[in-house]
């Protein structure tokens, strides 16, 4: 060990540096630096060379090229950190053999030779293209503008003779630097609560077009970080470009055995979003792989929820569509010593420091017949499982391929009672549709490494076509659970009424609240296409709702807890024209009775009147919205324990009246309906939190999230509105339509407040 740090530290390492290299890149610089001396014919390797040298073995992923490299370093054809970076580009992106040098050393500016004159003169045409900015913005100015358009118009310059030339240059045009120089740019308060959210953000296709995330390309799946190149890889990608065409092609695959929620969102819009953004194809996939848990209702919902989201899927298939080309994909993986019949039960398997198998070495040819026993139905449950033989990247070895199920399966009944995994069934269902982006969450940290392990590992151990898996990070809301086997715990408790009670965030329940899936589709593009897991407030959610609600709600009035009033002077009853849309009147309007009897809501009247009240009281006329006239009250009339039923009042066109502090809305000749308010489901914003919710999230549910008013009133405008019809009901908020609804009785669900509640922020 001692040797190995002195043959570090002789390339000029520091010892830190050199003892640090034992615990990862050890072989390939031990290497790296035996070829450099064999070719320099001594073990003297200068400081400069040897600082190359580490660079290009810290990062270099293809050993093979390590000689080819070694080589250019020492031979002094590659002398910067730049040149090192486009040679591990070159070499990454041209797997196959033999490699083109001359094209290499193209790529690497090998030869180039670029003098101190070229570079003062495009350093002065640079500045002298911003020089007006420069003497009104003096040493504000951003220079690593100047040297970005420097470098990309000599990219192999010396980057220290550049930035020299460019102080220089700048110190001539401005002088030595003054006080007001030196002075500290003032900080800006930026709001950071809501201004961010609000501003105008990158549409979702403009977020995920093909150069926005850095994907690769088409067949070029080598050109991707942690990509395993085999013999055969270049010719599965040939043949791969040769059946899609370069197009690109991403997939969505939900487990139906559940309601999609609001992270899955995330996931509709990334995978069918993506593909569109890029002239693409994105298909359905349901992963049906587990018969004992899946019900055709959630086939059915999944599909609705993704088309509700306004996609079409280019086809709708199932993993059990592959049971037989996955079945014998496995007998291959066994042949080929990659997967074994193992007897151990479940429990075993479960924990970490699990030991190996005691049938991880039997021979191939056992496996065989009894794999083919497992097919036949020749074991029990659980007395037998096909592991493949791998170990994880967080140690835990030879995940299930197979297990048995004596279950009927939704479409292939009986047929078979083995069934595949999903981390055996993913990748290969990916390789056979041949996707070329399989978009996942990094849902569960173990699931995690698992598919990082097994994904390439898999498809490379059996010699198909390997697509290219990126992750990003899963959406979570707080005050909520998305956890299949949670709402379920809620449904079965009464606690909730089904998937799609609309205090929950299932996509279902979102619907059947009144959210647009427009606004749903804005928050995933507000929120982002993030690596890192994110944590979203609801209220940011229901800010996208508010923006498109405003503009595609039309208006109405409701009384949610009606008070009558009786106007002693109306001269006759008459129709009032209410727009739509105030703001815009040309969108249309809707004709409401306005007669003698009218309702208003009980909390627009007072007896008393309190300090800032403006609206109605025995002192304090009010107007009435739309009805150009303004009200006064001349009696109030009580039942016998002192409650107000009624008011006698008379009007006053607004025209003659003095103007009112407030306007207030009210029904005439109203329809009868049910309106349910929502609040929060839960109390605390992390329910599943043990140290935040130490009693269980069923301890922690809101006994107020519910409000239901039986005897709501509307005006007869919205008489003929269907299930989740959408009206803003003036003062009241947005509400929508609910499948409830009968012909004799409209129900009403609030989507949202008209203004977001302060103290939900």
């Amino acid at each position: 060990m001692a040797d190995l740090v002195i043959l570090f530290t002789s390339i000029g390492l520091s010892e830190q540096k050199a003892k640090e290299t034992l615990k990862n890149e050890v072989f390939l610089t031990a290497s790296s630096i035996g070829l450099a001396q064999g070719l320099l014919g001594s073990t003297d390797i200068d400081k400069a060379t040897g600082t190359l040298l580490y660079s290009m073995v810290s990062r270099l992923r293809e050993p093979r090229r390590l000689a080819f490299l070694t080589q250019h370093i020492v031979q002094r054809k590659i002398t910067t950190e730049l040149q090192v970076s486009a040679a591990l580009d070159y070499v990454k992106s041209h797997p196959q053999d033999p490699l083109d040098e001359k094209a290499f050393e193209s790529a690497c500016g090998v030869g180039v030779v670029i003098t101190p004159e070229e570079i003062e003169d495009t350093v002065e045409q640079i500045i002298r293209k911003h020089k007006e900015q420069l003497l009104s913005e003096r040493y504000r100015f951003n220079m690593g503008l100047l040297m970005g358009e420097v470098r990309a118009a000599m990219k192999w310059a010396d980057g220290k003779i550049v930035k020299n030339e460019v102080d220089m240059q700048v110190l001539h045009l401005l002088g030595p630097k003054t006080e007001a120089d030196l002075e500290k740019k003032p900080k800006v308060d930026f709001q950071v609560l809501s201004v961010p959210f609000k501003t105008e953000a990158k549409s979702l296709m403009e977020q995920l077009r093909g150069e926005a995330l850095k994907f690769h390309k088409p067949g070029e799946n080598y050109k991707t970080e942690g990509y395993v190149v085999t013999p055969n890889t270049m010719n599965l990608l040939k043949q791969h470009l040769e059946i899609t065409g370069g197009q690109v092609r991403t997939r969505f695959p939900p487990e139906p055995n559940g309601i999609l929620h609001i992270g899955h969102a995330k996931a509709i819009n990334f995978n069918f979003g993506f593909a569109k953004a890029n002239n693409g194809i994105c298909f359905l996939r349901y992963d049906d792989t587990n018969p004992e848990k899946e019900e055709e209702k959630y086939f059915t919902a999944i599909r609705e929820m993704v088309e509700w989201l306004g996609y079409k899927p280019y086809v709708i298939t199932h993993a059990s569509d592959y049971f037989q080309p996955l079945y014998d994909l496995a007998v291959e993986l066994i042949r080929r010593g990659h997967a074994y019949v193992c007897h151990q039960r479940g429990e075993e398997l479960k924990g970490h420091n699990v030991p190996s198998s005691p049938w991880r070495d039997r021979p191939v040819a056992e496996s065989l017949v009894l794999f083919e026993r497992m097919r036949k139905g020749m074991f029990t449950e659980g007395e037998a499982t096909l592991r493949m033989k791998m170990v994880m990247e967080d140690g835990k070895m030879d995940p299930v391929a197979y297990r048995i199920k004596y279950t009927a399966h939704h479409r292939s009944g009986d047929t078979w009672c083995i069934y595949p995994t999903y981390d055996y069934t993913h990748c290969l269902c990916d390789s056979i549709e041949h996707i070329t982006h399989s978009l996942c969450t990094k849902e569960f940290q173990a699931r995690q490494y698992l598919v990082r392990s097994s994904y390439f590992w898999l498809c490379n151990a059996l010699d198909v076509y390997c697509p290219v898996q990126w992750e990003y990070g899963r959406l979570n809301l707080t005050y909520t659970v998305v956890s299949k086997r949670k709402i379920i715990k809620l449904v079965e408790t009464g606690v909730v009424r089904d998937w799609d009670d609309p205090r929950l965030f299932t996509l279902t329940a979102l619907r059947r609240r009144g959210f647009p899936p427009e606004a749903i589709n804005n928050f995933c593009a507000r929120v982002g296409v993030t690596v890192s897991q994110t944590t979203t407030e609801p209220h940011l959610l229901e800010a996208c709702v508010r923006e498109v609600l405003n503009d595609t709600a039309p208006r109405a009035m409701a009384v949610l807890e009606p008070l009558r009033v009786t106007i002693t002077n109306l001269p006759s009853n008459s129709d009032v024209r209410v727009p739509d849309f105030p703001a815009d009147e040309s969108r249309g309007s809707h004709v409401v009775p306005f007669s003698k009897t009218i309702f208003i809501e009980e909390n627009d009247f007072r007896e008393v009147m309190e300090k800032g009240f403006k609206r109605l009281t025995p002192e304090q006329p009010v107007g009435l919205r739309h009805a150009g006239y303004v009200i006064s009250v001349q009696r109030v009339i009580k039942d016998a324990s002192g409650k107000v039923v009624e008011l006698e009042v008379t009007c006053t066109s607004s025209d003659s009246a003095e103007k009112p502090k407030a306007f207030i809305h009210w029904v005439s000749q109203p329809l009868q309906c049910e309106v349910r308010l929502y609040e929060r489901l839960f109390l605390h914003k992390n329910p599943e939190d043990a140290t935040e919710v130490p009693g269980g999230f069923l301890s922690d549910i809101n006994l107020h999230s519910l409000k239901v008013i039986e005897s709501a009133l509307v005006d007869r405008s919205v008489s003929t509105a269907k299930v989740f019809d959408k009206f803003q009901f003036e003062r009241e908020g947005y509400f929508s339509v609910d499948p409830d609804s009968t012909t004799e009785k409209l129900v009403f669900n609030r989507t949202v407040m008209l203004k977001e509640d302060p103290g939900k922020i």
